[in-house]
C-alpha cells in the first residue's frame, strides 16, 4: 500500500514556474514508476510525465516536453516536477501517480488527491 500526497501548487503568472512534490508513504516507494497526469475543468485526465523505477526511463506528453522535469529521490520517498515556462493550458489539477511501469495510460495502482495549478493569463 502506497499513500501520495501532492504539493506545491498555486497561482503563477504566464511564463512563471513551479514546483510540485509528491511524498510517498511506505518503505516500497523506489520499487514504483512514478507518473504526473493533469485534469482541467470539463476535460480527462491527461497524462503529463512518467519516470520508471530506476530513472532510466523518462516520458514526457509533447505539451510540456522542454519545460517540465520530472525527478525522484528516492531516500525522500518524493517525486519532484519542476515546471517552467508556464502557460495558461497548463491550469489544471495535478496528480502524482504510483505504479508498476511508466506508461502514458492511467494503469497506475495509487493516486495522490491532487494539487491545483492556476496560470493567469
Amino acid at each position: 500500500q502506497v499513500q501520495l500526497a501532492e504539493s506545491g501548487g498555486g497561482l503563477v503568472q504566464t511564463g512563471g514556474s513551479l514546483r510540485l512534490s509528491c511524498a510517498a508513504s511506505g518503505r516500497t516507494f523506489s520499487s514504483y514508476a512514478m507518473g504526473w497526469f493533469r485534469q482541467a475543468p470539463g476535460k480527462e485526465r491527461e497524462f503529463v510525465v512518467c519516470l520508471s523505477r530506476t530513472g532510466g526511463m523518462i516520458n514526457y506528453a509533447d505539451s510540456v516536453k522542454g519545460r517540465f522535469t520530472i525527478s525522484r529521490d528516492n531516500a525522500k520517498n518524493t517525486v519532484y516536477l519542476q515546471m517552467n515556462s508556464l502557460k495558461p493550458e497548463d491550469t489544471a489539477v495535478y496528480y502524482c501517480a504510483a505504479g508498476t511501469y511508466c506508461i502514458s495510460s492511467a494503469l497506475y495502482d495509487y493516486w495522490g488527491q491532487g494539487t491545483q495549478v492556476t496560470v493567469s493569463s
